[in-house]
């Protein structure tokens, strides 16, 4: 009797796993180099004013403080008023030590209102006030 091959594979289908470990962990290491260079942004987005005089600073537990080029303040990302930015600072300060507070305000933002902030936050007894801006470029011919 003469046997005929099945047209049917005795051999299973496998999943190689090695290169899939290797896919795996391609994506991971991308991950996470691509959150480890994200900045979190507290504030609102704004036209920050160009100032050559900056130094970096430390933006880590920093409470933000935002003034729209409307003149509208923002605790966070959250629109405030006078009173409520009286109150939340007050929590802050209650809350954290030594707070540190961040006032970003647009280029276009009422000057009044970003003093108004500023002095409102000295007024609350915090010492450790910046003001972001953004880097000048550079221009030809200047030192």
């Amino acid at each position: 009797m003469i046997s005929i091959p099945s047209p049917r594979s005795k051999r299973r289908a496998r999943i190689e796993i090695i290169p899939l470990i290797d896919i795996v962990f391609f994506l991971l290491a991308t991950f996470v180099m691509v959150s480890l260079s994200m900045v979190k942004n507290q504030g609102i987005a704004v036209n920050l004013p160009v100032a050559a005089s900056g130094a970096p600073q430390e933006h880590a537990g920093a409470t933000t403080i935002s003034v729209n080029a409307a003149g509208v303040a923002y605790w966070n990302k959250e629109a405030v008023d006078d009173a409520q930015l009286d109150a939340a600072l007050r929590q802050l300060q209650a809350r954290e030590d030594d707070p540190r507070i961040l006032i970003n305000g647009d280029e276009r933002a009422p000057f009044g209102k970003a003093i108004e902030v500023l002095d409102r936050v000295r007024k609350m007894g915090i010492t450790k006030v910046a003001i972001q801006t953004q880097p000048a470029k550079d221009t030809p011919g200047k030192p």
